[in-house]
């Protein structure tokens, strides 16, 4: 029997500014990555988004990403090691709060956006993040891209590690995501996508962009829950994982 987690980016509404479609998608997934108030999220959201996962069982994770509110995180900033570990652990604590508040504890670590991107491939930027987990609670699992910088200084941390694989996302040859600004770097069809996923957890492979086979090894599988299709594209992709005796498992579980 094969096992994988499921996770969905959620809690990034923000004030009157409505976004995807968290209480559906919570109903689907067994891990949730919560937005901390820099690059979405605010204080009202991510407690109700907190409650809804506990109602449902779904595991609770941090999201932290850069302060960046109007570019949605996903925008380079030049940080050094020292600021991007008190940004993590600042919302880290944001975060605890309210799983503490709950009675939860907050499952696992997930970088937004640019921060994610950048310290998959930027060693010095992942082992701050790494060392802000360690040194705020080690019992959290780092969610990190599978075969990046960020897997690597999470181990040398002395972290449990969970690699991280995504469903609708194209990829390098080198295994890292292809840009958003690209052709072709997110993937619309659905078939497709179930295809790539069950290959990945299956086969422990991906076909990147360039056409040659990337090796990984999925603990975890992204869903972006953002978008009109996303219900019944993770109810999909729960359907073929039924079919291939693929069970969903949160991280803690696994």
């Amino acid at each position: 029997m094969y096992q994988v987690d499921l996770n969905s980016d959620l809690g990034e509404a923000y004030g009157l500014y409505t976004m995807g479609m968290d209480k559906e998608i919570i109903a689907l997934i067994s891990s949730a990555n919560i937005g901390c108030g820099w690059h979405g999220g605010d204080p009202v959201v991510m407690d109700e988004t907190v409650k809804e996962c506990k109602g449902r069982s779904v595991a609770v994770g941090a999201h932290p990403g850069f302060p960046d509110l109007m570019g949605f995180g996903r925008r380079n900033m030049a940080v050094t090691p020292a600021e991007a570990k008190a940004y993590a652990k600042y919302q880290l604590g944001a975060l605890w709060a309210f799983a503490k508040s709950h009675g939860v504890p907050v499952q696992h670590f997930k970088p937004h956006g640019a921060l994610y991107n950048m310290a998959a491939t930027d060693a010095k930027l992942a082992a701050a993040l790494a060392q802000a987990v360690h040194e705020f609670d080690r019992e959290i699992i780092f969610l990190g891209l599978a075969n990046s910088c960020m897997i690597t200084a999470a181990l040398e941390c002395g972290l449990a590690v969970a690699s991280e694989v995504f469903a609708d996302r194209a990829y390098n040859a080198d295994g890292t995501l292809v840009a958003r600004s690209q052709p072709g770097a997110v993937i619309h069809d659905t078939e497709l996508c179930i295809s790539r996923v069950i290959r990945m957890v299956k086969e422990n492979k991906v076909q990147a962009i360039t056409g040659e086979d990337v090796s990984l090894k999925p603990d975890s599988i992204c869903v972006h829950g953002d978008n009109a299709k996303a219900v019944e594209f993770i109810k999909a992709i729960r359907e073929a994982f039924s079919t291939h005796g693929i069970a969903v498992k949160n991280l803690k579980a696994m």
